[in-house]
């Protein structure tokens, strides 16, 4: 009896319980705040773009114009450089190893130019001088073997035999004699001038290789032309390094002015104007705002690059870069952090030409 009547109280309690449970996880909490306000704009009619922060000379990424095993890393994150100043070395011993090679090539020819000007040399003259000499007494011999040949010939004494080889004789002393001073005028004008130009040009040449290693050797040395501060290093002693396009390996950049690049969706082009108010908001700080100061429009609209992973971001967009100057004041800013830039546009009428 009392089973009768206590199961359907029972029930009637669970149900009672079941109600109460759903209607009370039914019930909506307070709204919870977001951990990190969005960023809001500072002006009524804005124009929003993503920005990044870059160097005044953007980034400038130097690489290696030759391919080899680096020896040497001359700086370090952080540090500042001037124009000049070296970044790292590859490995030059073979380079230097042709240069002793090619310095001796230019010590011969430069002694063979020296040898050509410095013609005639004074120990070669009196040589060829006593030839002449010899070659005169010679000929006074056969001419006057000649003289006493040719009355002994009309006496019938002498044949005519030997008047031939007298006079055959005075003749071949004669071209003796001028070869032998032929040779000494040769000497005594020293060498020919299209002699000195062909060891000049020798000279010149071997200079120019010379100076061709030089010029590799300091290709090996990789510097910095601009003055700026390194912003990275990729690079260790030891490591091999090719040439290849986009992969640098120390990256530099004039951060004593620090520009933001402000990517503008192509569908806000219209509204934008140069010289517009803008300020610029840092992701994770919503709520400290930095002023722009317009330096620079590049006029091509590109493919959007850098992507902030927004959901409704496509790939496909196209934006207009534009450049400002931005100034930290007591703040830190580093290269390469995201902004949110609001640009007033209805500050346009007051710029606009």
């Amino acid at each position: 009896m009392v089973i009768k009547y206590v199961l359907p109280v029972v029930a009637l309690g669970l149900l009672a319980f079941a109600i109460w449970s759903v209607a009370g996880a039914r019930q909506e909490g307070p709204p919870a705040a977001p951990p990190l306000q969005p960023p809001r704009s500072p002006y009524e009619a804005p124009v929003a773009g993503s920005g990044i922060i870059e160097p005044r000379t953007e980034d400038i990424e130097v690489g290696s114009p030759l391919p080899g095993v680096v020896v040497e890393v001359f700086v370090e994150e952080d540090q500042k450089v001037r124009a000049g100043d070296k970044l790292f070395r590859l490995d030059d011993r073979q380079e230097l190893a042709e240069l002793g090679a090619r310095t001796a090539v230019v010590v011969a020819a430069q002694a063979e130019l020296t040898r050509l000007e410095q013609q005639p040399r004074p120990e070669d003259v009196p040589v060829l001088q006593a030839a002449v000499d010899g070659a005169k007494a010679t000929l006074a011999d056969a001419q006057d073997q000649l003289r006493r040949v040719q009355p002994l010939v009309e006496k019938g004494i002498a044949s005519q035999e030997e008047l031939v080889r007298a006079q055959q004789s005075v003749e071949r002393s004669t071209a003796e004699l001028a070869q032998a001073e032929a040779e000494l005028a040769r000497l005594n004008a020293g060498a020919w001038r299209y002699e000195l130009e062909v060891a000049r040009a020798e000279v010149a040449r071997a200079q120019s290789q010379v100076d061709q290693v030089n010029i590799e050797l300091e290709r090996l040395v990789v510097r910095a032309l601009v003055d700026a501060e390194v912003l990275q290093v990729d690079v260790r002693p030891g490591e091999f390094v090719g040439a290849p396009p986009g992969e640098p390996l120390i990256v530099l950049g004039d951060v004593d002015l620090l520009h933001a690049r402000v990517d503008i969706d192509e569908h806000d082009i219209p509204r934008f104007h140069p010289g517009a108010a803008a300020k610029a908001q840092l992701r994770g700080a919503p709520g400290v705002e930095f002023p722009l100061t317009f330096v620079r429009v590049e006029p091509y609209v590109v493919p959007k690059v850098s992507l902030t992973g927004d959901n409704t971001e496509r790939v496909d967009t196209r934006v207009l870069q534009v450049i400002y100057a931005i100034d930290p004041g007591e703040g830190q800013l580093y290269v390469g952090q995201q902004l949110d830039v609001f640009i007033d546009a209805e500050d346009a009428d007051s710029v606009s030409p």
